[in-house]
């Protein structure tokens, strides 16, 4: 692999990531954060293993948005497992390499083990937290994204509607400007863009 990373989800939803290996990495998660769409989010939300040997040239297209940028970053092949202790999921972890190939079982093994251990870890270094607080060793170098969270109750009390529909526009907003989605968020925050 070339690199890896792993993002915390709740209810289906990125809520940030709490590490990565180089920069490319980051991209990705950063993409699936703000697109809501790649093999974290799908290995999430199907709690299964999601593979794309090929993301330049994919049998099915399945992340329109998400793979353009990926590509262009030097990802060329991208695999998900999800983070689970037994019935509790709490994550995905994402794996990429810069050359086009599937993982043999091995790998694949590998990596479902990676992910137990990386899911039991996220649960120890919360364990501790007070309710409703991210533990501090998991904020400790994590993106969590902050003020998109915040953007997105912002907006939710703006349009009237869900927090879950709220992000959704905050994220088709930042799709559309070409723009990160924290930077969309920020704008809402600091109340230069209201959503009516």
């Amino acid at each position: 692999m070339t690199g890896a990373g792993i993002m915390l989800m709740s209810g289906g939803v990125a809520q940030g990531s709490v590490c990565s290996s180089n920069a490319v990495s980051a991209l990705l998660e950063d993409l699936q954060f703000t697109l809501g769409e790649g093999p974290g989010v799908d290995a999430f939300t199907g709690d299964h293993p999601v593979a794309e040997a090929d993301l330049a040239g994919p049998q099915a297209s399945r992340w329109v948005a998400f793979t353009p940028p990926a590509v262009a970053a030097g990802a060329r092949a991208v695999f998900g497992f999800p983070l689970r202790v037994g019935a509790v999921r709490v994550g995905a972890l994402h794996l990429y390499r810069d050359q086009p190939g599937a993982i043999d079982d091995d790998q694949h093994a590998n990596a479902l083990v990676l992910a137990g251990v990386a899911a039991r870890a996220v649960l120890t270094m919360q364990a501790e937290a007070a309710p409703g607080l991210i533990g501090p060793e998991l904020e400790a170098g994590s993106d969590f994204h902050f003020v998109v969270h915040e953007a997105s109750g912002m907006v939710s009390v703006q349009l009237d509607i869900g927090v879950g529909e709220a992000l959704a526009r905050l994220r088709a907003r930042a799709f559309a400007e070409d723009r990160p989605l924290s930077a969309v968020a920020l704008d809402v925050v600091e109340r230069r863009v209201r959503f009516t």
